[in-house]
């Protein structure tokens, strides 16, 4: 019963496979091992005190006190591995023995290891059931035996005594190491909850510090777009008049651009999350790749057709990349969801509005409780950013739609009075 006879978990281990086929994990493997020992070593006393003992003591001879002696402490190696195996061979052994005449003392060994190991690993019913099992033939046993003629041997009421004082001492020991075990699981998972609390409240630190450094520099780099604005304005006023002042207010504009640059790289450091890799120095691709965009999906077995109306007029990259990952995105979701079915993306630059549509012919995705994946979250914000709107859902004659409007004096083109 001292440390080392409890297992590392307060559960018993379990053997998977069948009995001709066992399979042991390294941990398994220990138990089995130092409980065989622990075995082999009842089984020494055993033959040392029967050594030592007087003639007549060992009625069966030595191999009859060897081969019960070993029988009775086999249960003692699989007290750990299989507690209840362990318990249902431990009786029919002790009652065999009684019958037998043989009453090795490894029996006694056996009972107080594997009412202990049963106390220490089960619950309290299956803990109190398996002492139950193991104690009552030997209380039994006692309770059956003639009183003795004389003094010299102990009656059956101090056998009885003995024996119910023995199983509820190594009862209630197995039951404080399993409460201590579950008092120190218990203290180890508050202190792991209390450091994944403690990580998030550092990470939630951390964003919002980011935050307010992000929203300090966009107040900074609005400044100084700002100021770069309004020197434009007065250098082309007075470029003919003052050359002088307009070198100085060009040379001010690029300092400050320069200034603003390295304060936009700054605050794309401090908004970019640690999940997040590095950004590449490729271009981000525009409405020049819609059309390869296009190409690819075909390639990969659904037939689109593109469709601009309009001519496109010059735009931010920030709005071309929009419109490409709107394009992109919907055409994903139709290669996923939309089974056999044909694709139609319709591109309108008008005067006031420009529409980005992505129609299908398929079944669309499958609803899921009116939740929004992160595709369609991912084009709504980007909509949002640009004053524009996002729909999409089912078409009226089957199919599924998405469309895109944004209004054009807010994505940097100029607007075209004579265009269509």
């Amino acid at each position: 019963m001292t440390p080392t006879d409890a297992p590392v978990t307060p559960a018993p281990g379990r053997i998977r496979g069948s009995w001709w086929r066992i399979r042991l994990d390294p941990g398994q493997r220990r138990w089995l091992a130092r409980d065989g020992l622990l075995a082999v070593a009842a089984v020494v006393v055993e033959a040392v005190l029967v050594g030592t003992a007087p003639p007549g003591v060992a009625p069966w001879g030595w191999p009859g006190t060897a081969f019960w002696s070993v029988l009775s402490a086999a249960p003692i190696a699989l007290r750990r591995l299989a507690p209840w195996t362990a318990v249902m061979l431990a009786v029919p052994i002790f009652v065999a023995s009684v019958l037998a005449d043989a009453q090795p003392v490894t029996v006694g060994a056996t009972f107080v290891l594997l009412t202990y190991t049963t106390a220490a690993l089960l619950p309290l019913r299956q803990a109190a059931l398996a002492a139950g099992a193991l104690w009552g033939p030997a209380l039994a046993v006692a309770l059956v035996e003639p009183p003795p003629p004389d003094f010299t041997e102990p009656s059956p009421a101090y056998l009885v005594f003995t024996q119910v004082l023995l199983a509820l001492v190594c009862f209630f020991v197995g039951r404080t190491v399993h409460a201590r075990r579950a008092t120190i699981l218990a203290l180890e998972e508050r202190a792991r909850v209390a450091e994944e609390n403690q990580r998030s409240l550092a990470d939630q630190a951390v964003a919002d510090e980011r935050r307010r450094i992000a929203r300090e520099l966009h107040d900074v780099v609005a400044h100084h777009v700002s100021v770069m604005g309004v020197l434009a304005t007065g250098a082309r006023r007075v470029l003919s008049r003052d050359p002088a002042a307009t070198d100085g207010a060009l040379g001010t504009i690029e300092e400050t651009s320069r200034t603003t640059l390295r304060e936009l790289r700054r605050l794309l450091d401090v908004l970019r999350t640690d999940a997040e890799p590095a950004a590449e120095l490729s271009p981000q691709p525009g409405l020049a790749g819609i059309e390869a965009l296009v190409e690819q999906v075909r390639e990969a077995g659904l037939p689109v057709t593109l469709r601009v109306d309009g001519t496109p007029g010059p735009l931010d990259p920030g709005v071309a990349l929009t419109v490409f990952r709107i394009v992109q995105e919907a055409l994903t979701n139709t290669l996923k969801h939309a089974g056999a079915a044909t694709a139609q993306v319709r591109l309108s630059f008008g005067v006031y509005w420009l529409i980005v549509e992505v129609a299908d012919t398929g079944r669309g995705p499958a609803p899921e409780s009116g939740r929004l994946g992160h595709g369609l979250v991912g084009m709504r914000e980007r909509m949002a950013l640009y004053g524009g709107t996002l729909r999409t859902g089912p078409r009226p004659g089957g199919g599924y739609r998405v469309y895109a409007k944004m209004p054009m004096e807010q994505l940097g083109a100029p607007i075209n009075k004579g265009a269509a």
